[in-house]
């Protein structure tokens, strides 16, 4: 911990200025102007798609919901539920989400106050945790204390736990959602699962500190985490999606993991920074209420080494973490979809049937052009290419505005149509996102 500054001076009081004061007014000798980030090309275009893939999510959204009680009514029909679940999982998923990133960059400050990131930037659960000792000393208290090291997000594990959800399975590694600090997602996290129920558990989250960042006060550390409670399953609240649920005092957890840690390892050392921040009641990026009395508890770690146990190793083979990220993974499922729709568009066209004036053999030529272009296109953002990312979702988004267009004018619009717009407007959502443009951006030997 700091120690007092010489002379006796209480450095919790800040250090004294002994400059003596100015002998004449003070002129104010600096040029105004405006901070901020410089923009580059590639910015302002991810920005413009980003705000496009918003746009166009509410734009569908809209043409999905019910004008008339009549049609409210049909809400309660299959056909209707249907219906209501994608517009469910556009605005949850897709609309909030992009709202939320939008205005988070402006109202979110970017700098350390002791409260984590969601990957679309509202704030997270607290930093309640300290740590000093090298990642392995880490390992070997949470290992020896019985937490079980989360797996992280793979294909294999994320289906795993929508299996353990469903089916009301144990599943004691299961993933965490990543939360930002310092810019970056957690370096790994350790949970307990509670009575073999997926709904519940305690899980802590943690960050290396960058090397010669000091915490606010001057205090020096390794480590910094995040332990939180997982009482349930449930809506965020900011966002509708599917998620956590967690419990409002925040320092129960935190406390509960220093004392396993100190119980299983009695050679941990332990010290508080009180006052770390204000004491607190807000909301966390689910919007569940946290409170916290503001105390960072430090353990000390360092020389631990070799856990008695090894840490659970993340799910998944080495081949998994060389994907292609999800959101780009899940573009080319909806391009695939599309090609079915295109498919059964011409096979409705080819049988005379009676679709829509929206569904002429004209348009179904078009969607078949357009999902041969954006299936090569797919390819090139899958082996790396920066400029057919571009054209992809310049493409998609050309589409999607002349799908919607042609919707609004349909009082029963053709479900080829309907269900083209919908893709359409998922593929430039997803292949908009961060995850996507960092695959691009990164060389093969990086990833």
């Amino acid at each position: 911990m700091s120690t007092s500054p010489t002379g006796g001076q209480d450095w919790r009081r800040g250090r004294p200025v002994d400059t003596a004061p100015p002998s004449r007014p003070p002129r104010y000798d600096h040029p105004p102007g405006k901070a901020g980030r410089s923009w580059r090309l590639g910015d302002v275009v991810d920005g413009a798609f980003f705000v496009v893939g918003a746009l166009l999510a509410v734009w569908l959204g809209w043409e999905l919901a019910p004008t008339d009680v009549d049609g409210w009514r049909g809400l309660l029909s299959w056909d209707g539920a249907a219906w209501f679940v994608l517009f469910w999982v556009l605005l949850a998923y897709v609309g909030l989400p992009r709202l939320q990133q939008v205005l988070s960059k402006v109202y979110v400050p970017d700098y350390f106050i002791g409260r984590t990131l969601t990957t679309v930037g509202v704030l997270g659960d607290p930093v309640n945790l300290a740590l000093d000792g090298t990642e392995a000393d880490v390992h070997a208290a949470m290992a020896g204390a019985g937490w079980t090291r989360a797996d992280e997000v793979t294909l294999r594990s994320s289906w795993g736990i929508v299996v353990s959800a469903l089916l009301r399975r144990s599943y004691p590694a299961a993933p965490v959602s990543p939360l930002l600090l310092f810019g970056r997602p957690q370096a790994f996290a350790y949970e307990r699962e509670v009575d073999g129920n997926a709904a519940q558990r305690h899980h802590v989250r943690f960050w290396p500190v960058p090397d010669g960042w000091v915490l606010p006060g001057g205090f020096r550390v390794d480590w910094l985490a995040a332990a939180t409670y997982d009482r349930a399953v449930g809506l965020s609240l900011f966002t509708l999606q599917v998620t956590h649920k967690v419990d409002a005092n925040v320092d129960v957890e935190r406390d509960f993991v220093v004392e396993s840690v100190r119980y299983a390892v009695p050679s941990a050392r332990l010290r508080v920074v009180e006052d770390f921040s204000t004491a607190f009641t807000a909301r966390n990026g689910g919007g569940d209420v946290v409170r916290s009395d503001g105390t960072l508890a430090v353990l000390d770690l360092t020389g631990l080494r070799a856990p008695s146990r090894p840490a659970a190793p993340p799910a998944g083979s080495t081949w998994e973490h060389h994907l292609p990220p999800p959101s780009l993974l899940l573009s080319g499922v909806f391009l695939v979809a599309k090609a079915v729709l295109a498919v059964a568009g011409a096979v409705a066209v080819t049988a005379a049937d009676v679709l829509t004036s929206s569904a002429s053999v004209a348009e179904v030529v078009r969607l078949s052009g357009a999902t041969v272009l954006g299936a090569l296109l797919w390819g090139l953002v899958v082996a790396r290419r920066a400029l057919a990312r571009v054209l992809l979702m310049a493409v998609c988004t050309a589409e999607a505005v002349l799908q919607l267009a042609l919707l609004a004018g349909e009082p029963r619009p053709s479900l080829v149509v309907l269900g083209s717009a919908g893709l359409s407007v998922l593929v430039v959502v997803s292949v908009s996102s961060s995850e996507v443009r960092r695959w691009v951006a990164r060389r093969p030997t990086d990833a």
